[in-house]
């Protein structure tokens, strides 16, 4: 039995997140558990949005599912209006999911229709058989595509002026991540420019326990537990959770906010009270104040983690404030 000083949930984390560990490091996953679906890129098919995959690494079989409102694509004249640009890494704790994912490809459908903007949700490789850095090199490695792509509709209708990274929960991490990256390399990811970060309930983490992860540590959706065996899964052999992929305020991970903070890139992190990452959230955005980022945050009452993407009609609300941000990361640049 866990004692109160340690009331650290003690059901199967692998039976919670349907998963098998193999005796070579590898994972057998529940394939029924997200379902995928395929992408339309038709013209005459009526829906609002139309969706294509492209591959950017052969060798490590990444791609991405590029996501357009169908009326831009009817527009077919030179003068079209060119979209802004939002580069989204999926959820998944780093080993579950793709950019197939049908709750992703509702969501990123929905966004792009509701922020009147191009979508390019990437796809990459999965812990543990692919530890990190691997997702944080194929987020990378999708800049670099998209800043040489002769994709017709990246070229066609993406303003590449007004770029912003978007993940939500792990993929919130990796937009973060490669979000520091970037900002090292902004130069040679021209024409790519990058206005900002939008930080979707982020997963971080770190050895200590913080108060919201305590207060809800028999949470269903991501108790304390699931996070632990979920770090274990990505971070390199031998790292604790107090590496800094995993807890951005460990070792270095203070001091690469510096370049993003000289180059004004605006930042925004979402979250919500039910979620027990809360308070690594508020942390973060604190610390980002502290080395000098433009940040500002969205936090909203009860809900829960991964709200926006398992119901639909609750993003509304969030694309309302995705919206603003991008408005005024575009302003700020003019």
């Amino acid at each position: 039995m866990s004692s109160s000083s340690d009331p650290i949930i003690v059901d199967n984390p692998y039976k919670r997140l349907e998963i098998t560990l193999n005796p070579d490091g590898s994972l057998t996953r529940n394939a029924d558990r997200y379902p995928n679906t395929s992408a339309t890129l038709d013209p005459d098919q009526p829906i609002p949005v139309l969706s294509k995959d492209i591959t950017f690494n052969q060798a490590n079989h990444t791609w991405a599912r590029i996501f357009l409102p169908r009326q831009q694509a009817l527009d077919t004249s030179s003068s079209a209006k060119k979209l802004p640009l939002i580069v989204y890494y999926h959820a998944g704790g780093f080993i579950h999911c793709s950019a197939a994912s049908t709750i992703f490809h509702v969501f990123c459908s929905n966004m792009a229709l509701e922020l009147q903007a191009i979508i390019v949700s990437v796809d990459y490789r999965l812990a543990p058989e692919h530890r990190l850095p691997a997702a944080y090199d194929d987020a990378m490695d999708a800049l670099h595509g998209i800043k040489t792509t002769q994709e017709e509709w990246l070229k066609r209708y993406a303003d590449f002026a007004t770029c912003i990274l978007m993940g939500t929960s792990s993929g919130g991490n990796m937009a973060y991540q490669a979000g520091l990256r970037a900002a090292k390399e902004a130069d040679d990811l021209k024409p790519l420019k990058i206005q900002g970060l939008i930080l979707h309930q982020p997963f971080f983490g770190g050895s200590k326990k913080v108060e919201s992860e305590l207060r809800l540590v028999n949470d269903p959706i991501l108790a304390p537990g699931v996070s632990d065996l979920l770090w274990e899964l990505a971070l390199p052999i031998g790292a604790d959770s107090d590496h800094e992929y995993c807890n951005p305020a460990a070792g270095e991970g203070p001091k690469h906010l510096e370049k993003l903070a000289s180059l004004g890139w605006r930042v925004l992190v979402t979250g919500c009270d039910g979620d027990p990452l809360i308070d690594r959230q508020v942390g973060l955005v604190k610390l980002m104040e502290e080395k000098g980022v433009k940040v500002v945050s969205h936090f909203s009452a009860g809900d829960h983690h991964g709200v926006d993407i398992m119901k639909p009609a609750k993003a509304e609300g969030l694309f309302l404030v995705l919206k603003d941000f991008i408005s005024s990361a575009s302003a700020a640049t003019l």
